[in-house]
């Protein structure tokens, strides 16, 4: 697990990364930018319970990749929930909450996995865990205030204005960043070099 230090703004940027891209790059940019973070950690996951491994390349292979896209030197790039046999983001959050007492955390997500985020096990408890940033992707843009987190949750969103105070509000606090958006995708990139 990356190092922070006590007082530090720091968002939790989690995924597959199969691969990593451009489009991945993107989003943590736009969220060390908005969000006023002094670090970006980029958690490269062993896989995705809700996602078929079957395509899955080896963890050490996206990491090696994410490194080499990752590079803003804010971004801490890790795969410390492999090392911690965590496999579900509510328990990744809580070991992150336990071991950086005095950091302030942002749970920072592309706006296509809000669609299918009450899919998530113990969805309620991530959000009430830290505050979420949804950075806003390509066809997800309207679908996103459809969805059930968004609905629930209505209550705690907070103004994009305000998305550099975010890291320091108590959760649930969630906004919605609109900005650049890359059509990249992962699935289609794989599914190009199998071509």
């Amino acid at each position: 697990m990356p190092h922070a230090e006590k007082g530090l703004a720091v968002g939790l940027f989690g995924g597959s990364f199969n691969p990593p891209h451009a489009g991945h790059a993107l989003v943590a940019e736009i969220a060390l930018r908005r969000l006023a973070l002094d670090q970006l950690w980029w958690m490269v996951t062993p896989g995705n319970p809700l996602k078929s491994t079957r395509e899955l390349a080896p963890l050490a292979e996206r990491l090696q990749l994410s490194e080499q896209i990752a590079k803003n030197p804010k971004i801490k790039v890790t795969a410390f929930e492999a090392a911690h046999h965590v496999r579900y983001t509510a328990d990744t959050l809580a070991l992150v909450k336990a071991r950086n007492p005095g950091v302030d955390f942002v749970w920072i997500m592309g706006a296509d996995s809000l669609r299918d985020f009450h899919r998530w096990q113990r969805w309620r408890e991530i959000v009430l865990t830290f505050p979420i940033a949804v950075i806003d992707r390509p066809g997800a843009t309207l679908s996103f205030l459809s969805s059930v987190v968004a609905k629930t949750f209505d209550y705690a969103r907070i103004d994009e204005g305000d998305a550099p105070l975010l890291a320091r509000m108590k959760a649930p606090a969630w906004t919605f960043i609109h900005g650049p958006r890359s059509s990249l995708s992962s699935s289609a990139i794989r599914k190009m070099a199998k071509g």
